[in-house]
């Protein structure tokens, strides 16, 4: 019986071994001859070569951190009717093997958002080492110039970018981030439209500038949102705390710093059919600054006008957008849910959600007017 028994594990190891003699190699290459690719621009092509034109950051490779005195890059630019075509031509340009494994922006010119976005952002959802959590972002005049931009606080391993988005670096009310998997999730979905981040340079290009959104439909001019509207959007979709607001009434001005926020929404139904939609927010927080001295006592009166302040805000946001037939909230997604599933649900909605009153509702609650001595 143990004779058996060893006789068997010997022929599985000698299978083992004919099998793996058999396999091909894996082409393994060492790090010195790769290059990470940190960032993708993509933008009208201006040739007749191809309606894009791709833009590579590349990561050099330092001796070390310290060593460094500042960012160490270098760019591959192309025109391709594709953007496979494009990137495949760029590694010609170049020694060693472009590793997207690394990509963590994506950036594309804000003109391109009224093309067909399924059509040129497919390329990034079927590549298998370009990671879906990369950031997705639009780029204000070029993507190829936003790469360029390379501030003095831009270290040789990091992308200055990039930093903006999440909460590894900045934290801003006035900074929204999008993930390649939302982004195309929220664009092929239908009751919601994707919101990306839209990225200025300053007017010397020293400096990169995130405080504005676009609202994105495809093959729609997109909706620009200013920094006020981008605000008021964090707080209703991802109830960011926080965030100051301005409130101004008379010769009363106020600074609201707010601490927690909850918002929900519902839409109101009769007979099967949306007849508004109901939007509820409750906030609370401190006075940050004033103008004037404040007294405790008058802590009501200062709620019911940061309420009334902010809830007009908000409403004319909401109302903008419906306005372009824009749903950045996922309105038409919550409808979605609330019926069995129907082919019509959705043309019902799109036919409806123009026209639907929408009811905003703000509680602020101050748990004082700030630390005075």
């Amino acid at each position: 019986m143990r004779t058996s028994r060893k006789l068997i594990r010997i022929l599985v190891a000698a299978s083992y071994f004919v099998a793996v003699s058999l396999l091909a190699s894996c082409g393994f290459k060492d790090i010195d001859k790769r290059v990470f690719v940190t960032a993708i621009g993509i933008d009208p092509s201006e040739t007749d070569d191809g309606p894009y034109k791709i833009t590579l950051k590349l990561s050099l490779p330092v001796a070390s951190i310290k060593s460094a005195t500042g960012s160490n890059y270098e760019y591959l630019i192309h025109d391709g009717s594709t953007i496979a075509e494009a990137i495949r031509i760029l590694e010609t340009h170049t020694d060693k093997v472009l590793e997207l494994g690394h990509t963590k922006l994506i950036v594309i010119n804000e003109s391109l958002f009224e093309t067909d976005i399924k059509g040129f952002m497919d390329y990034f959802m079927r590549r298998g080492d370009i990671q879906l959590v990369a950031w997705v972002a639009a780029a204000k005049t070029s993507a190829e110039s936003i790469l360029k931009v390379e501030p003095k606080t831009e270290s040789a391993v990091s992308t200055t970018l990039v930093n903006f988005f999440g909460s590894s670096g900045a934290e801003s009310p006035f900074i929204t981030s999008s993930y390649l998997f939302e982004f195309r999730r929220n664009t092929l979905s239908d009751g919601i439209n994707a919101v990306v981040p839209l990225v200025e340079a300053s007017k010397d290009k020293t400096e990169l500038i995130v405080n504005k959104s676009l609202v994105v439909k495809e093959k729609t001019k997109p909706l620009e949102l200013n920094y006020i509207e981008t605000k008021y959007f964090n707080t209703l979709k991802n109830g960011m705390s926080g965030f100051s607001y301005e409130v101004e009434r008379g010769d009363v001005k106020l600074i609201i710093n707010m601490d927690r926020i909850r918002t929900n929404y519902k839409i109101l139904m009769e007979n099967g059919q949306p007849t508004s939609i109901k939007v509820n927010v409750k906030m609370k927080g401190e006075v940050g600054e004033s103008n004037k001295s404040l007294l405790l006592e008058n802590l009501d009166k200062y709620n019911k006008i940061a309420s009334e302040e902010i809830e007009g805000n908000m409403t004319s946001f909401l109302e903008n957008a419906q306005k372009h037939d824009l749903d950045p909230m996922g309105f038409g997604l919550e409808y979605r849910t609330m019926k069995l599933h129907d082919k019509k649900n959705v043309s019902e909605w799109l036919e409806a959600y123009p026209n639907l009153p929408i009811d905003v509702h703000v509680d602020v609650s101050l748990k004082g007017t700030g630390s005075i001595e």
